[in-house]
């Protein structure tokens, strides 16, 4: 698995640095980081990137990085944030938007490490919980139990969630949901559909019904492997 960090950095230089420190950690750790740079705030805030680590300098152009951390948390409370700078004085404002760490420049690869050592147990707790899904207003971070099923209607997956009544649409493959969420108690159980095991309430021979009363129907391809899957996780659960 490869942990997608984000470096929100407008100094090419600084940049270099910090991503030459995550790869000497991800060398010494057997880790693989995908690596993101944006040199300024303002790309941040105006596309999504999901991450599953944040850096972020504060000193930036245009809108600076402590605002573009507010932005985030308006819609994501739960993406790890690491402020990297040499405005030291910020420290304390960096809690009011939940930073997990704050690194003053120039940062020494020990300290870095250490630091990380920190920021990746968060990482993993965050990653194994929740999903991020870009939406037109921007990144929504949502908790894997939340998620009741994701089915496709022509070429927007849906994702259905507990008690919204509107499910969350974004452009994608069912196939690709399937995949990504498989070892995280998921269970594709039609070309169309990929429901999420813990939100089922009922097993009927052709369909499941969810936690919300929805019933939704096996495919006929998939419908053993799926009932195997299911009587294999009820086996666990209890």
């Amino acid at each position: 698995m490869a942990y997608r960090i984000l470096i929100v950095e407008d100094s090419p230089a600084e940049a270099d640095v910090l991503r030459g420190h995550l790869d000497r950690y991800a060398a010494e750790r057997g880790l693989s980081f995908a690596v993101t740079v944006l040199s300024s705030a303002v790309e941040f805030v105006n596309a999504s990137h999901p991450a599953d680590l944040i850096f972020m300098d504060i000193d930036l152009p245009g809108i600076n990085g402590m605002e573009a951390a507010q932005i985030l948390r308006g819609y994501d409370e739960q993406t790890p944030l690491v402020f990297v700078t040499n405005l030291a004085q910020y420290a304390i404002k960096g809690y009011q938007v939940d930073a997990l760490d704050f690194m003053v420049k120039p940062v020494a690869y020990d300290d870095f490490s250490l630091r990380m050592d920190r920021a990746m147990r968060m990482v993993r707790r965050t990653s194994k919980g929740t999903v991020a899904i870009p939406t037109p207003d921007g990144i929504r971070v949502v908790r894997l139990d939340d998620v009741l099923y994701v089915d496709i209607v022509k070429h927007d997956l849906h994702y259905h969630l507990a008690g919204e009544p509107n499910p969350l649409r974004v452009r994608g493959t069912i196939t690709k949901v399937a995949e990504e969420l498989a070892e995280k108690g998921f269970l594709k159980i039609a070309a169309s559909c990929v429901i999420n095991m813990a939100q089922v309430a009922r097993i009927r021979a052709t369909s499941v019904v969810m936690s919300d009363g929805t019933e939704l129907f096996f495919s006929r391809s998939q419908r053993k492997a799926a009932l195997e899957r299911l009587a294999a996780y009820v086996g666990r659960s209890t």
